[in-house]
This record gives C-alpha cells, sequence and structure tokens, in this order.
C-alpha cells in the first residue's frame, strides 16, 4: 500500500502486526519487547499503560513470534529489530502453543452479559485448538472437560478453563503455553461502575490463580491493561507478578513513539518544520526515563 508520493501509508486503527507487516504500512518497530520481556521479564507479568499508545499490536506481535502455529509467519521478523536475535532466541521463536485472551469483551454493564462475554471469549481460543482432540497424546478426562467448554455445558468449570486449555496444549505439543491477557482491568472497572464488582472478582481472581499460579503447564503470561488493579482483590496469592508501571524503567520504549522515532517518521514524510506543532499536540508523557508521544 503506497501513496501517491510513493510513501508508506500511515496504519490507523489496525491492530493485527501481519497485517500491519503484509500490507506494508509504516512501522515504527517494537520488536525488542519481545527480548526485553525474555531478558527481564518474571514468570507473570504485567504492564500497564494509557488507552491508545499500542498494547494490542503488541500483544499481536508477540503471539505471531511465539506461535508455534505461526511458523508460516515467521518471516514478518525478517529485517525488524530482533531479527539480529533470531539465533539467540531459537528456542521460542514459534516454538510455543499461545493462548491470547481479550477481555474487552466484558464491558457490558451487566454481571450475566459480562459472563456470558468472557465465556465466549474462552471458548473461542477451545475452538481454535479443537483438532487436539483428535489426539491421542491427551487425558481422556481432559477431553471430557474440553468438550463442556465447547458446548457451553452448564457443568463447565469456568473458572479453571484457562488452565485446562493450556494443560491440553502441553500434552498436545509436549512444550509449556505461553498465555497474553490483554485489557485484563477491563471486567473489574465495568463491574465496579455497574455495580456487581464483588461477584466480578471472584470468578477473575479463580480464573487467574488456576491459570497463572497453579499451572503446572505455564511458560509466562503477559497481562496489560490501563489500571493497575489492587493485589487484594484478582492477584491474591499470586506472588510471582512482575508489575510494570508507568513508573517503570522497562518496556519504557515498547509502548508509544520516542524521540528518534518520531525524528525518523517526521523525516520519512518530509514534515520536519512540523516537529514543535506535533511535540506540542502529542508530547508529555513520561515512561520511566523515557519521554513518550501518543501515537
Amino acid at each position: 500500500m503506497l501513496l501517491t508520493n510513493g510513501k508508506k501509508r500511515i496504519p490507523i486503527g489496525y491492530e493485527d502486526f501481519k497485517q500491519l507487516i503484509d500490507s506494508g504500512f509504516y512501522y515504527v518497530d517494537k520488536s525488542m519487547l519481545i527480548y526485553e520481556l525474555l531478558h527481564s521479564g518474571g514468570q507473570n507479568n504485567l504492564i500497564t499503560r494509557p488507552r491508545r499508545f499500542g498494547k494490542t499490536l503488541d500483544f499481536s506481535m508477540l503471539k505471531y513470534f511465539f506461535d508455534i502455529n505461526e511458523k508460516d509467519n515467521a518471516y514478518l521478523f525478517d529485517g525488524l529489530k530482533i531479527s539480529k536475535y533470531y539465533e539467540e532466541l531459537a528456542m521460542y521463536r514459534n516454538t510455543h502453543p499461545v493462548i491470547t485472551l481479550s477481555l474487552k469483551c466484558a464491558k457490558q454493564g451487566d454481571y450475566r452479559e459480562a459472563l456470558r462475554g468472557l465465556k465466549y471469549e474462552i471458548q473461542r481460543q477451545f475452538i481454535n485448538n479443537k483438532f487436539i482432540l483428535d489426539s491421542d497424546k491427551l487425558a481422556d478426562d481432559y477431553k471430557d472437560e474440553y468438550k463442556k467448554i465447547l458446548s457451553m455445558d452448564e457443568d463447565a468449570v469456568w473458572s479453571n478453563s484457562i488452565q485446562l486449555l493450556s494443560i491440553c496444549l502441553k500434552q498436545y505439543y509436549g512444550t509449556k503455553t505461553i498465555i497474553l491477557i490483554d485489557e485484563y482491568d477491563v471486567p473489574l472497572e465495568d463491574a465496579y461502575f455497574s455495580g456487581y464488582y464483588d461477584e466480578m472478582v471472584r470468578f477473575i481472581r479463580s480464573l487467574f490463580e488456576s491459570a497463572l499460579k497453579t499451572n503446572s503447564a505455564l511458560e509466562f503470561s503477559v497481562m496489560t491493561g490501563c489500571l493497575r488493579i489492587s493485589k487484594e482483590s484478582i492477584f491474591t496469592g499470586l506472588n510471582n507478578l512482575a508489575v510494570n508501571s508507568i513508573l517503570s524503567n522497562k518496556y519504557s520504549e515498547s509502548f508509544g513513539f520516542v524521540q528518534s522515532e518520531i525524528d525518523e517518521l517526521m523525516e520519512y514524510y518530509n514534515i520536519e518544520e512540523k516537529s514543535q506543532l506535533m511535540k506540542k499536540w502529542y508530547d508529555g508523557y513520561l515512561f520511566g526515563k523515557s519521554e513518550v508521544y501518543n501515537p
């Protein structure tokens, strides 16, 4: 995709990493998030940033890099900064099953509808991987529970569903599962303002604890959101959580644009004379020690 002057288009509203790269859009390279995560991250990682700073796009990038089912898309990272470290990161590059959940579906204003939305989002992950049911690698008991989720059976144990899926994926692939949870705070934010906070806390706490604490099939997890929810609510008992807020230096340049990236953008589009206007409109954020523009 090109502009009439031969320049790459700016991707507005695109959240899928593959679509952005394949379509030839201008991409501000955030692939070193992968390197930083693998070298300095914990088993469970929470990254909080304001809205509209590229969290969902970064999550899409992580999936394409780690997911064992995305080997055909490994080329997406060729030429990006992370490509210099292919050999070093070979044991992680497209070698793990990945579960990706977006909890924004729970913004419903009603507990029953919010829970329904979460169940459908979880069920979608089970549907995407249902081919593993044909394998004799899975224990029969796990297959039975898996099928309950697929059919929305009333007896399905939804609070343990992510743990169940990760165990089944480990049995099938022989390697641990990576869990990516985007907008983790949406269900509780909406529940707080809509009057069903306690009910939602109980469900999310059970879901997270089984998936992220008592889960032998977990390689690591990454969660993003706008808010830092109190540890006493959904993270009770999760003592291995690495919290990275806007005050942290970790990942400080992975979300939003830093000055050098803005300078490259302005030069590429031959609009350097508007740099001060750009700074006035979009600058003013500080993540750790990094000055950041809102994309």
